[in-house]
């Protein structure tokens, strides 16, 4: 069956947009071209996820003129417990809707020849890079047609470059506030760490207000040789925000990319996490935690694809549903023929708290070569009764007992997590979700 998604923009409506953020000749080109191809390209079809009703194109604008932000004490009180103020504030972007509101970033490393601002800064004054980079090696506009609309109306992000030899030691962060109910959200993320070069990027989205909008998410991630990027994220949008959300990236010889996200969102989401291990010796790992509540439907695919010889991919993924809340977990490590002596494992564990909820683990392995090293686990079960009454036979009410029993089973995965500020923000919003 055909899936119908109706477009409520045009060709003028993408010059109209380009002209007037002053774009260069060829990011109009990039916009025109992926308008034209949106129509002819099929819709992502998740497994086991029906998404023929859902809102990926309905929003009422498109731009909102957000008034930025003075300092960091004018933040709302929720966004200012997402950041570390003594770690990142020196490198730090707030977008406010579609926005640029608050960017700092030290001296030392503008000296190094970092770059890390907005996306349409970076286009003006590093074009060149933004053009090698954007959607030309990891994810296509052309794959189908929430990554043409994606092309077509990017409205915010963030561009990080860091330049050969050069270690970051200290974490830089984005949060990209929507707080603007009509807002839609097509943002765009580029980090790229050449050789022997390592940075740690903490993003979070967070909701202010109820929404019925769209959010639209593709981030790129390069690292060139020895090179090393921990990406860490927290999603927390709004209950009746469609989310559709991209993160793809590409290792090269020897080079790590380490995914930590915690997937919150509270409307019906779409979550692809793809690594593609390039070169040999590439290493591959993605930790992921979900809480699924209300009637909200997701759908997460997390893929390794191991292409390079003697390369380490993991995937761990647990995840919680509540009420009536309903979720499919996808891992795939795939070894191509010729990655011979890799290593690709996988967990996924999902528990079940009530006779409503649903949730569907799914590992899967690909193997086409022979030399390999391979492996899976997955469980999908209720709250263990026995847990329940003994918390319950100390004095404990029941919503208290699964409140603990919730942080117990997402705690391996947690405690894992290598970045600090991901680590207590998500522990901060799982804290919220389940009480």
């Amino acid at each position: 069956m055909t899936i119908e998604t109706k477009l409520p923009f045009d060709i003028d409506f993408v010059n109209s947009f380009s002209k007037e953020k002053g774009e260069p000749a060829w990011l109009l080109e990039f916009r025109q071209k992926a308008v034209n191809a949106a129509d002819s390209l099929p819709m992502p079809r998740p497994d086991k996820t029906k998404i023929d009703k859902w809102n990926f194109t309905e929003f009422t604008q498109h731009t909102v003129k957000s008034e930025a932000y003075a300092s960091l004490s004018e933040l709302p009180a929720d966004v200012k417990a997402l950041i570390d103020l003594e770690a990142t504030s020196k490198n730090l972007y707030i977008q406010r809707n579609q926005t640029p509101s608050i960017l700092s970033l030290t001296d030392e490393l503008k000296n190094k020849g970092v770059v890390f601002t907005d996306i349409f800064t970076a286009v003006r004054e590093h074009g060149d890079l933004v053009q090698k980079y954007l959607m030309t090696q990891g994810v296509k506009m052309d794959e189908h047609r929430l990554a043409a609309i994606h092309a077509a109306l990017i409205n915010g992000g963030a561009f990080l470059y860091v330049p050969k030899n050069v270690e970051i030691s200290e974490p830089i962060q984005a949060v990209y506030v929507l707080d603007d109910e009509k807002a839609a959200l097509f943002n765009h993320v580029i980090v790229v760490a050449e050789d022997n070069s390592s940075v740690t990027y903490v993003e979070s989205y967070i909701s202010t207000v109820e929404s019925n909008s769209v959010v639209n998410i593709i981030t790129e991630v390069f690292a060139g040789q020895n090179a090393r990027v921990q990406y860490g994220a927290v999603d927390t949008l709004a209950k009746g925000i469609t989310t559709y959300v991209n993160r793809r990236g590409t290792a090269a010889r020897d080079a790590r990319i380490e995914w930590a996200l915690g997937l919150m969102n509270n409307g019906n989401t779409i979550s692809e996490n793809t690594t593609n291990l390039v070169g040999d010796g590439s290493f591959g790992d993605t930790k992921s935690v979900v809480v699924g509540r209300g009637e909200q439907t997701q759908n997460f695919t997390t893929r390794v694809i191991h292409h390079g010889k003697r390369t380490e991919g993991f995937i761990l993924q647990h995840g919680v549903m509540k009420d009536s809340a309903t979720a499919i977990f996808n891992g795939i490590g795939k070894i191509e023929h010729g990655a011979s002596k890799s290593n690709a494992e996988q967990e996924s564990r999902v528990l079940i708290l009530s006779d409503k909820a649903r949730g569907d683990a799914n590992p899967m392995l690909l193997i086409d070569e022979d030399d390999v090293m391979a492996g899976h686990a997955a469980s999908v079960g209720r709250v263990d009764p026995v847990q329940l009454y003994y918390l319950m036979s100390r004095g404990i009410n029941k919503h208290e007992a699964e409140r603990l029993i919730i942080h117990g089973f997402l705690a391996p995965v947690v405690n894992q997590l290598p970045i600090e500020p991901v680590k207590k923000q998500l522990t901060e919003v799982i804290e919220r979700k389940v009480r």
